[in-house]
Formats: C-alpha cells, sequence, structure tokens
C-alpha cells in the first residue's frame, strides 16, 4: 500500500482524547520540557484537571469558549490542556499584542472565563462587569501545591463536533476573521501527521510557534497524540535553533523558514550538527530552494518537508518531501521550493478566473479538515464555491443557502501544476506573509485611518533588502510625524502588522479610474528606486 494511502484519517478524536490516550499508556514518559523544568504524562494531566476543576468551579458550569493569555510556560500548556478537558474551545490571546486588540478578539468570540498569566490578569478590568469573563490566574510556580479533585468535573466530553480552537486572522474589513476549527476537522490532520512525520515515544519536537498561530496545534498534539516529548524553546534559544536542537536532542523541528534566515544573518547556524533530526518541516511562508540547500547542511540526516495550508484548512494541506543529497532535488520556476501534494484525503482543485480546472490558477480546497464557516457567516461569501468536475464553471457562494462538505474553500493562492507537484506563485489578493503571519494590507489600512490626522493611506508589500518580505505604507493627511504615527500604531496591532516605512504625501497618487495606484505607491517607497 502507498505510505499516503496507508495514512487515511482514522476515527476523530477530541485535543483531550489524543493527549490522554498518551497519558494513560505513559503516565512516566516526558511530556513536556519547559527550561529546567521536566512533566510526566501524569503531571502534567494532573495540573490541566486542577486547572479544569477550578475553572468550572469559578464559572460554576462548563464554559463554551476561553480565552488562553499566556505563552511558553507550564502554566499555559497545562491550561491549554484544562480548557480541553472542560470541553470548551481555546481562544488563544498573545499577552505581548495590544490590550484593544486583545478585548476585541475576546469579546467577538463571547468568551465566558479566561485563563491568563499572573502579567495579563488586569487585561479584562477595562471591561463593564457583565461583559467581563471569569478570569483565573494560571500558576507562576513551576511545581504548585495541587489539591486533591474533588470529583465535580463533569465527564470528558467526546464530542468531535464541538470546537477546539478559535483562532483570528487578519481581515480585508479591518476587523479580524474568526476561524473555529472543530475537534474532528483537526483530528483528521493529527491522524495523518502523527503516522506521516513517524511520531513515537522516542521523538523530541520542538515547540516554535505562539499558540495564536494555527501550527501550535501540531506542535502540542501530533506530538502528545504519539506520545513523545514537547521541547519549549526559549526566546533567546530560538536565535540559536542549532544549538537548541543539538542540547535538547531534537527528532522533529517545525518553522517559518524566516527563523533559520534570521539564525543565519546572526552566524548562529553552524552546519553539519544537528544530526538527530529525522524530520524538519517548514511552512507559513515560501521556502526557497537555497533554504532547503541550506538547511540539508545544517541537518544532514532529516528529511525536509515544505508544508503548505491556511488556517481554514486545519494548519496544512499539502506537503512536499526533500530527501537525499541537495545536488539531486530539481529547481522550478521562482527558486521556490513546491507545496507538493495534497494530502490523501483531501481534495484540491486549480481553478482560473472563468471557474474552469487549469494548471494555473486559485487553489480551491474541501474535505474533512476544511472548517464550516467564518464565526460571522457574512463573511462566507465569495470565500466558497460550488465545483463539481464535468458540470461546467464553477459557481460563486454569495451566503444566502448554508454550506455543505460539497463546497470548496477559496484559499486565494495562485498554484501552478510542474512536473506532478504543485507550486505556489503568490496571492490573488492583497493578503501577504509577514515573518510567516498571514496580514491583510486593508487591516493594517482600517487601522492606520482610525488615525484622528490621517486622511488616506496605503500599504504595499515590498521586498527588504535581506530579501524578506515587509510592510511600507504612504499616508496623507494633516502633518504626522511618521516616528510618532509608528509608535501610535504599535499600541494597536502586532508588531508584524507595522510596517517598516510610514512615508507622508501630500496626497496618494491615482490612476486613471480615479484608484489609489498602489504601484505607483510601491515604487516610491521602494528603497531600491532611489527613494
Amino acid at each position: 500500500m502507498d505510505i499516503e494511502e496507508s495514512m487515511k484519517p482514522v476515527q476523530p478524536r477530541t485535543l483531550y482524547q489524543w493527549f490522554e490516550e498518551s497519558a494513560e499508556r505513559l503516565p512516566d514518559h516526558p511530556a513536556l520540557e519547559v527550561g529546567d523544568e521536566v512533566l510526566s504524562y501524569a503531571r502534567l494531566r494532573a495540573l490541566a484537571l486542577t486547572l479544569a476543576e477550578r475553572t468550572h468551579q469559578k464559572l460554576g458550569r462548563a464554559p463554551g469558549r476561553v480565552a488562553l493569555v499566556a505563552s511558553r510556560t507550564v502554566g499555559a500548556y497545562a491550561g491549554y490542556l484544562a480548557i480541553q478537558r472542560l470541553g470548551a474551545g481555546v481562544v488563544p490571546l498573545n499577552p505581548d499584542h495590544p490590550r484593544e486588540r486583545n478585548l476585541d478578539i475576546a469579546q467577538r468570540a463571547g468568551v465566558e472565563a479566561a485563563l491568563v498569566d499572573p502579567a495579563s490578569a488586569a487585561l479584562f478590568d477595562v471591561l463593564p462587569e457583565r461583559h467581563r469573563p471569569a478570569v483565573l490566574e494560571l500558576p507562576d510556580d513551576e511545581r504548585p501545591e495541587q489539591p486533591p479533585l474533588d470529583g465535580m468535573l463533569p465527564p470528558s466530553s467526546h464530542d468531535v463536533d464541538g470546537e477546539a480552537y478559535i483562532l483570528f486572522t487578519s481581515g480585508s474589513t479591518g476587523q479580524p476573521k474568526g476561524v473555529a476549527i472543530l475537534h474532528r476537522q483537526i483530528s483528521a490532520y493529527l491522524s495523518h501527521e502523527v503516522r506521516r512525520y513517524e511520531i513515537t515515544p522516542d521523538c523530541r519536537t520542538s515547540q516554535v510557534f505562539g499558540l495564536t498561530f494555527d501550527a501550535h496545534a501540531f506542535d502540542l498534539f501530533a506530538t502528545w497524540g504519539g506520545g513523545a516529548t514537547l521541547v519549549v524553546p526559549s526566546a533567546t534559544e530560538l536565535y540559536r535553533p542549532v544549538d537548541f536542537i543539538v542540547e535538547r536532542r531534537l527528532t522533529h523541528w517545525f518553522s517559518v523558514p524566516s527563523v533559520v534566515r534570521e539564525a543565519q544573518r546572526l552566524g548562529n547556524l553552524p552546519l553539519g550538527r544537528a544530526v538527530t533530526l529525522r524530520h524538519s518541516k517548514f511552512g507559513a511562508e515560501p521556502v526557497t530552494h537555497q533554504h532547503a540547500v541550506l538547511w540539508r547542511q545544517v541537518a544532514p540526516n532529516s528529511e525536509i518537508h515544505n508544508v503548505y495550508g491556511p488556517t481554514e484548512l486545519a494548519i496544512c494541506c499539502t506537503n512536499h518531501r526533500l530527501t537525499g543529497p541537495s545536488d539531486s532535488w530539481p529547481e522550478y520556476t521562482g527558486g521556490t521550493v513546491p507545496i507538493g501534494v495534497m494530502y490523501p484525503h483531501m481534495e484540491g482543485v486549480l481553478l482560473d478566473e472563468d471557474g474552469l480546472p487549469a494548471d494555473e490558477g486559485e487553489l480551491c480546497v474541501r474535505g474533512p479538515q476544511r472548517f464550516d464557516g467564518y464565526l460571522d457567516p457574512r463573511e462566507n461569501a465569495g470565500r466558497f464555491l460550488s465545483y463539481e468536475e464535468g458540470e461546467g464553471p464553477a459557481a460563486g457562494y454569495d451566503g444566502s443557502r448554508p454550506l455543505t462538505d460539497r463546497h470548496w474553500y477559496r484559499t486565494g493562492d495562485r498554484v501552478r501544476r510542474q512536473d506532478g507537484v504543485m507550486v505556489h506563485c503568490g496571492r490573488l489578493d492583497q493578503q501577504v506573509k509577514i515573518r510567516g503571519h498571514r496580514v491583510e494590507l486593508g487591516e493594517v489600512e482600517a487601522v492606520l485611518r482610525r488615525h484622528p490626522r490621517v486622511a488616506d493611506v496605503a500599504v504595499v508589500a515590498l521586498p527588504s533588502p535581506d530579501g524578506e518580505t515587509e510592510l511600507a505604507a504612504a499616508y496623507s493627511g494633516r502633518a504626522t510625524d511618521p516616528a510618532e504615527l509608528d509608535a501610535w500604531l504599535r499600541d494597536r496591532v502586532p508588531l508584524h502588522m507595522v510596517p517598516a516605512r510610514l512615508r507622508p504625501l501630500d496626497g496618494l497618487p491615482l490612476n486613471d479610474n480615479g484608484k489609489t495606484d498602489r504601484r505607483a505607491v510601491a515604487r516610491l517607497l521602494d528603497t531600491r528606486e532611489g527613494t
């Protein structure tokens, strides 16, 4: 049987079941390493159950959605599991993101409770009491004393149609779009990943992605589902990934490629030392052929994978694997590594501008990993298609009828078939990837327009001197110092959404139709043009 055929999804289960089955089987095996702290599966489960019980007691019932405001601590991981044990959906919030954005997401998600690190304990205090979630502080001590459970927790939910987590992606209207991933959707993904990447109890996997980044679910639950050990790097260790891999004896690495490029820029990427790695995954932004060749020199024994997938498709739905010496790898147009082939349980089709299948067009996807639509149903219009082979061109979805499993999700990515694999050719809209984060240029523009002295603004994505993609913005209005506008914006959006360059203009250039001429704006802002 073909290896991909052997990895079709098995019986779906909840995220907590993925963890608990390993905890039952391997209670004394290490589940989590954070710094010098090592927690067994039994210990981590005990912490999670205690937090779940305290949350249930504080609220007086099982909540529907719970915010988690923490990162890279034992409390954060125990809190995530506690929310799963309660049968609630996790709404991760980054403690380093602006308060205004976190509060907006929490309110639009309708969270009923929040597990927060001590530094974020006052996050919700500004809300009226009737809109304030029940807040429980996560333990800041790595080994807090835990009272015995009193048996008040309801039975563990096995509802695979319930929400596993809710993430908010960048939205073109200026508001992040809520994406709820159900247990059956992420379970279809995990059942493939655990087997595809051979995750077993002897494996040690990286936890590079923040909890607001969808790839965190692979880090946590593919690891725990396979009975392996999750190893969490500190912020400093992320700048020295090879040292981290070697010192912690990692077998699996998963990150955006920019982590590696930044380490190389800092001179922290020694070659030939990461010999324990068996699998190296890169995703969330284009992986260049040059990057893959470099990583082969870093990790000579590792398979290298380029994976692709938007949040709406439960993390990843394609894979391209590189093995053997790099001089045997074919190079593709554009210099990027292909995104590969669809997972065996997912369907993909390339549709041209007329809605007909083509060798190059928009990638549309359906299958058990596809989400069921945005939290705001109005945002579903235009994001799905009806199409069946041999029945004519695709028809758009206007939101007037319920979505079904037969609808295709429009990724907005232009993809080309070449030599039996798919190659990513860019975006069809104004959505870009900045340091692995998906950003709608319209959202950044919408926030900048809220500044009282900004009349109009255009944000474009440009190549930076080091080859990365960065944002740049031109704006018009009353005299506003770029440094002051930069500081104002940093209080309202995450750092990756702050343009690297802000340039005031008397007015934005217009095209023949009277619309903002974005090409002209890009020329004005591109440092390579001498501006």
